[in-house]
C-alpha cells in the first residue's frame, strides 16, 4: 500500500499507528448532538435547521460542517410526499416562460406556491413567498378557500418587507392564482419578471416543494407532541 500511495514506508506506518486528532474527537461529539436532534424532530431537520438549534444550544459550529457530518453519516431530512390538488392550470390566462431551465442561475429570485394544512375544521390553504437566496418567508397568507386573493395577499406582504431588487424573477406553478390578470399586473408594477413551471412538473418549483413538506411535517410533529403532553 505504502507503494502504491507513492509515500515512506516509515510514513505509513506513523500514520496507520497515529491516534485521532482533536478535530475527529470534536466530530465525533458534534455527530452524537446531530444525531439526537435529528431523532428528537423525527428526522425532519436537515442541516440549516440542525446548525440553529446547536447555535441555540450553545455549541459553536458552521452550517457546512454540519452538512458533511450529516452527508458521512447518511443523516438526511426525510420528505413525506403526500398530494392534494392546488394547482389548475385548466384556464384561458397567459402562462409565463419557464426561466430557470438553466442549472446554476445566480440572480435575484423569488419562488411562489400553495400547499394545505388539515386542521380541526377542515383544510386551510396556505400561499407563500420564498426569498430563494436567503431561503426566507417574506410573504404569507392563508385562507379556507383557494383564491387568487390569498396568492395576491402574500405577494403584497414580500414586496412590503423587502424592495423587490433589480432584475428579479418571481417563479410559481401555472395555477389561475398566478397566472390570473390581478396577479400578473402587481408583478408588473413591481417590474417583477413571472417564470412558470412547466406542465406537470412539482419539481421545477422546488424551493416551496421542500418548504411545504418541511412545514407539514413538523406542525405533524408538534401536534403529535401536544396530543402526547395532553394524555400524559
Amino acid at each position: 500500500m505504502y507503494k502504491v500511495l507513492q509515500v515512506s514506508r516509515s510514513g505509513y506506518y506513523a500514520w496507520q499507528n497515529r491516534q485521532p486528532g482533536k478535530q475527529w474527537h470534536e466530530n465525533e461529539l458534534l455527530l452524537i448532538q446531530v444525531q439526537e436532534i435529528y431523532e428528537k424532530n423525527r428526522r425532519v431537520y436537515g442541516s440549516p435547521r440542525i446548525t440553529e438549534v446547536l447555535r441555540e444550544q450553545g455549541t459553536r459550529c458552521g452550517k457546512n460542517r454540519i452538512a458533511r457530518l450529516m452527508k458521512e453519516n447518511g443523516i438526511r431530512a426525510e420528505v413525506k410526499r403526500r398530494f392534494r390538488k392546488t394547482t389548475d392550470s385548466r384556464h384561458d390566462y397567459a402562462l409565463a416562460a419557464h426561466l430557470l431551465i438553466e442549472d446554476g442561475y445566480q440572480g435575484p429570485l423569488w419562488a411562489s406556491g400553495i400547499t394545505y394544512v388539515p386542521t380541526n375544521e377542515g383544510w386551510l390553504y396556505v400561499s407563500a413567498v420564498m426569498n430563494v437566496k436567503t431561503r426566507k418567508i417574506i410573504g404569507l397568507s392563508m385562507n379556507e378557500r383557494l383564491t387568487e386573493e390569498m396568492a395576491t395577499t402574500a405577494l403584497r406582504q414580500a414586496v412590503a418587507r423587502e424592495e423587490p431588487p433589480e432584475g428579479l424573477i418571481h417563479h410559481s406553478d401555472r395555477g389561475r392564482q398566478y397566472a390570473s390578470y390581478g396577479y400578473q399586473a402587481l408583478l408588473k408594477r413591481c417590474s417583477i419578471t413571472p417564470s412558470m413551471s412547466r406542465k406537470g412538473n412539482c419539481y421545477d418549483n422546488a424551493y416551496m416543494e421542500s418548504f411545504f413538506s418541511t412545514l407539514k411535517r413538523e406542525l405533524e410533529y408538534r401536534i403529535w407532541n401536544a396530543t402526547n403532553v395532553f394524555i400524559k
